[in-house]
C-alpha cells in the first residue's frame, strides 16, 4: 500500500493553483472539468511528477472543514507538510515572493521548520 493522493482544502480553484505552481513550485498535473463550474486539479512536486498528488479540493466553506481550520490556525497547527532540502533557503525564496509566515525556521528537535499561510487559510510546515 502507498499514498497516491492527498488533498488540501481550497476556497478558489484559480487562486490555489496559481499558490501552489507558481509560488511554492509544484506542478499541474491534471485539471479536469467535472460540471457545473466544479474541477478535478492536482499538483505534483516537479522532483517526481509520477508521485503524490496534492488534490486542491474546494471544501473550505464546508462547515466541518471551517471550523477545523480556524481551530489549526488558532493553534498554529499546519494541515500539512511539504519537504524541502533547505528550509533557511526556502523560506528566504517565499519571503522574497511575500508569503507570510507564522513561524521562521526553527530547530524543533531533530529538524528545522518553518510554517507558512496559504491564501485559502491553510497553515503549511516546511
Amino acid at each position: 500500500m502507498k499514498i497516491k493522493l492527498t488533498s488540501i482544502p481550497i476556497d478558489d480553484y484559480d487562486k490555489a493553483l496559481a499558490f501552489y505552481t507558481e509560488v511554492m513550485g509544484f506542478v499541474k498535473k491534471r485539471d479536469i472539468p467535472l460540471g457545473g463550474g466544479a474541477r478535478w486539479i492536482t499538483v505534483v512536486s516537479p522532483e517526481d511528477p509520477q508521485g503524490v498528488e496534492l488534490l486542491l479540493e474546494p471544501n473550505s466553506d464546508y462547515p466541518a472543514m471551517k471550523a477545523l481550520k480556524e481551530d489549526l490556525v488558532r493553534d498554529g497547527i499546519p494541515y500539512t507538510a511539504f519537504q524541502v532540502e533547505d528550509v533557511q533557503q526556502e523560506y528566504e525564496r517565499l519571503r522574497k515572493l511575500e508569503v507570510e509566515f507564522s513561524m521562521e525556521p526553527t530547530n524543533v528537535g531533530m529538524t528545522t521548520a518553518a510554517v507558512l499561510h496559504d491564501p485559502c487559510g491553510n497553515l503549511i510546515q516546511i
